[in-house]
């Protein structure tokens, strides 16, 4: 593995699989904004967080399950591979396939026959995974996969999945030269039309937003467009129906509960079908009565919280 110190700056410097993902909108955890302010150096990834290092330990293991199960040899290469014609696209991959120790042979040609992907996946998700062997995979790992084999020109990659600590998996990803070149496209257009440029990409989810116009300015005002206003209509229509929905939501509830009475669970045929009872007891600090008696130990620990901007729409 790259130590720390060169895994970030490798990261800031050039695109990786895992970036692709949240460059195509595919990633549930980051967006091409998150993407564009870690590559422009307005945020800075911990190379040492805790999800970074339990990946490293999970890798290790599914990796070892992968060779029990199939018999191949692994070979980890710890220096990521770059793109032979964009040096701003690279690929750390977790193991490769090969017959010999090495993924080279002696002219530095690569010899490995195929990748692997070692991946966690919490088994609530099993929905998102295909049939073993098929490459029915979550998108931003497929992404990820194509773009490991674009650079390195191999034509297949295993991905091998652990879904809680039962269920075991291995998926095969084939190369496809139509979604790759599409891949590399959108890439390529991300890297020299946002980060070169240093312009922020069309904001995919509200936190891209909130990241990227953290504060206001009081003084400034903004006339709203003929379709803004549409907009927000639309968007009073619709908060309109949802504290309708709710509030049926809570008369239903009340029908429920009021049958319940003091009783913890509701059966329906022998099946549970609901439950009303209270959670495990537990402890906090009442800060308003310790600032009430001990207001010199407290003060030395407050501190000023800067509140995000919230949106809100005003009745005309």
């Amino acid at each position: 593995m790259l130590n720390n110190q060169d895994f970030a700056l490798l990261r800031a410097k050039s695109l990786g699989g895992s970036d692709i993902g949240a460059i195509l909108g595919f990633s549930r955890y980051r967006s091409a904004v998150d993407v564009w302010m870690e590559k422009t150096g307005r945020v800075n990834n911990d190379a040492d967080s805790l999800p970074l290092r339990f990946g490293s330990f999970a890798e290790e293991f599914v990796a070892s399950e992968y060779t029990r199960s199939t018999g191949f040899n692994l070979v980890n290469h710890p220096k990521a591979l770059v793109h032979p014609k964009y040096d701003y696209m690279h690929g750390h991959i977790d193991r490769f396939i090969s017959e010999k120790p090495t993924i080279y042979d002696e002219s530095g040609s690569l010899i490995a026959t195929r990748i692997l992907e070692c991946k966690t996946a919490n088994p609530f998700t099993a929905h998102e995974w295909g049939d073993l062997g098929s490459d029915q995979v979550p998108m931003a790992y497929l992404t990820q996969c194509l773009w490991y084999m674009a650079i390195t020109g191999i034509e297949q990659t295993d991905l091998a999945v652990l879904m809680g600590n039962t269920d075991f998996r291995i998926y095969e990803i084939h190369r496809d030269l139509e979604l790759e070149e599409m891949i590399f496209a959108r890439a390529k257009d991300f890297w020299e039309e946002h980060v070169l440029k240093d312009i922020a990409p069309p904001a995919q989810r509200e936190s891209d937003l909130k990241l990227l116009f953290p504060q206001s300015k009081p003084t400034k005002t903004v006339e709203a467009k003929h379709g803004t206003c549409e907009l927000l209509a639309k968007l009073k229509t619709i908060q309109t129906q949802v504290e309708t929905y709710e509030q049926e939501i809570n008369q239903i509830k009340l029908s429920i509960m009021a049958q319940m009475k003091d009783a913890e669970v509701l059966t329906h045929q022998g099946q549970v079908v609901a439950t009303w009872k209270s959670p495990k007891p537990s402890m906090k600090i009442d800060t308003k009565k310790l600032a009430e008696d001990h207001p010199d130990i407290i003060a030395p620990y407050h501190v000023q919280v800067a509140n995000s901007r919230r949106f809100v729409i005003k009745n005309q």
